[in-house]
């Protein structure tokens, strides 16, 4: 239907689901079919390497809660803490703000643009990000997430621009298991 807009497919497909049942009614049944139900509305594109926000289920919804003071981040799923990682966070000056916030942007194998010269360093073993990406936090021009770390000893200490730098394979462990709005607390 080349030319429809999404509301005239919605008003035609829901005056034939009317039909179909006004039908039904007068043959004594009413049944409606999967096939009968409106087409799909097609999502916008996604931008490579970046992911979308999965439906949530209350039921079991993860959050995520970082603690300053001990340098690491913990994950809950309800009440109960399912694990925690050891965290790098901002050094003075540059401490990691604190607040309530949500997952914004997550990136596999994230490409770093130096912000003082531009420089672009691509995925890999040098990346100043490592092997993910996890942005809850911007002002519009800066942003704050947890990333992974070419430098895995310095995990534990203050040293960042505000990030929370993790070990690659603990960002990567952390990656599967939040989403886009995952709530995450930045506790003192």
């Amino acid at each position: 239907m080349p030319g429809k807009s999404i509301a005239g497919i919605k008003w035609l497909w829901l005056n034939v689901i009317i039909l179909t049942m006004s039908a039904g009614v007068q043959a004594g049944a009413i049944e409606l079919k999967p096939h009968m139900s409106a087409p799909p509305v097609r999502q916008p594109p996604v931008a490579p390497n970046t992911e979308q926000a999965d439906p949530v289920n209350p039921a079991v919804e993860i959050r995520l809660v970082i603690r300053l003071r001990e340098r690491r981040v913990y994950v809950y799923r309800g009440d109960r803490i399912e694990k925690s990682f050891p965290i790098a966070i901002g050094r003075r000056g540059w401490e990691t703000p604190t607040g309530k916030f949500k997952v914004l942007h997550m990136e596999r194998d994230p490409i770093w643009e130096h912000p003082l010269n531009g420089q672009v360093i691509p995925p890999g073993q040098n990346n100043p990000l490592g092997a993910r990406w996890i942005g809850f936090w911007t002002d519009g021009r800066n942003y704050i997430g947890f990333h992974g770390t070419p430098n895995e000893r310095l995990v534990g200490q203050a040293v960042s621009h505000g990030c929370i730098r993790m070990r690659n394979r603990d960002v990567e462990a952390l990656y599967e298991m939040v989403r886009v709005g995952t709530p995450v607390t930045v506790e003192p």
